[in-house]
């Protein structure tokens, strides 16, 4: 149960992607961790930022930059190891003792996996919130909308590059801020 209730971390991975099927060998790693925390009081957004990792069981391919804008030159000279990422959320944005968000179920399940798959610790508490099914709830909606959609049904521009994980997590903060609004 998430003991610090004043914040929420959100979360949106970019992982290397491929247009034709992922080639034998390679696993599917995240890329990017793009955080941001949402006061629940104020609404405030804060310490929006992207982690870039480094992908240790496959390759960015020209189709994942072209999706994310991601180059394998950025990763080289910026990006860090995926455990350093996982300390990062645990020690500056308290990961595992707030709740956090991602829109949908991808985000979640991707961290488990690889944590699993590279044996280490699984950076957050048990308390995460779905944006995507519950502004679908909240909406009344027959069906869950990207997050693009939702925010053009919100009147809310999409600020920065979609499938930019830095940038989306910002945009879907926004959303989670009108849910609970």
């Amino acid at each position: 149960m998430a003991n610090k209730l004043d914040k929420i971390v959100i979360v949106d991975i970019e992982a290397t992607c491929w247009n034709t099927g992922q080639p034998k060998g390679m696993e599917s790693d995240i890329i990017e961790v793009g955080v941001c925390l949402l006061d629940i009081r104020t609404g405030e957004i804060s310490e929006n930022r992207g982690i870039l990792v480094k992908p240790e069981r496959s390759e960015i391919s020209l189709f994942c930059t072209e999706l994310t804008t991601i180059t394998p030159q950025m990763i080289e000279e910026e990006g860090i190891a995926f455990k350093e990422a996982c300390r990062i959320l645990q020690d500056q944005y308290l990961s595992q003792g707030r709740p956090w968000a991602s829109f949908g179920a991808y985000d979640q399940k991707q961290f488990q996996k690889q944590c699993t798959a590279m044996n280490i610790g699984y950076p957050f508490g048990p308390s995460h919130i779905n944006v995507k099914t519950l502004f679908a709830l909240k909406k009344k909606l027959s069906h869950e909308k990207g997050m693009s959609a939702a925010l053009n049904l919100l009147k809310i521009p999409l600020e920065g590059t979609h499938h930019r994980g830095v940038d989306d997590a910002n945009n879907i903060a926004k959303i989670l801020n009108w849910i609970l609004n």
